[in-house]
């Protein structure tokens, strides 16, 4: 008797743990969730800074780092949520039941995260497409640029020419 108790006790324990370690799942992906959110905002920023005629690179290169910073968060997340996950994976399947309503909430944000996923790319896509146009018209300035610079040494070296006077003949009999 005192072995079954012994027994009962530690599943009891076992299932404290894994719904702690439920919970921690469930924070997991809130903390995704918001750094989501986040990207999302900073794609915004970005598209305000590629909108302007001129080109703030300072801007657009800061925008990035900050993009690259929440990216390496979600992957620390994303591996440590695997790695958690698998570890209780069986405890949950096994006892669906008990863990309800974080499976709920789960669920629920697996959905969030997916459309904000999907509403990132979109904005990533047009950013994309906006800095590619921005490039663009920078080189073509470039080259109307240099273009002029061009012609305006060529008029320079033509007019020179024009106002050199070869050497005369001098009558030196005089």
């Amino acid at each position: 008797m005192e072995r079954g108790h012994e027994t009962q006790q530690a599943g009891v324990e076992r299932a404290g743990m894994s719904q702690n370690i439920a919970q921690i799942l469930l924070q997991g992906l809130e903390k995704k969730n918001q750094i989501l959110d986040d990207i999302i905002k900073e794609n915004e920023q970005q598209a305000e800074i590629l909108k302007q005629e001129v080109l703030n690179m300072d801007a657009l290169d800061a925008s990035l780092d900050r993009i690259g910073a929440y990216t390496e968060m979600l992957e620390k997340l994303d591996d440590g949520f695997e790695a958690l996950y698998d570890r209780v994976r069986t405890e949950i399947v096994t006892n669906k039941s008990a863990y309800q309503t974080e499976i709920v909430q789960m669920q629920n944000y697996i959905q969030q995260i997916t459309d904000k996923v999907v509403k990132i790319n979109t904005a990533r896509m047009r950013n994309q497409m906006r800095a590619d146009s921005q490039f663009k018209k920078q080189a073509q300035e470039i080259k109307n640029a240099m273009s002029k610079t061009r012609a305006s040494k060529n008029y320079y070296n033509s007019m020179n020419k024009l106002n050199y006077v070869s050497p005369q003949f001098y009558d030196s009999k005089k």
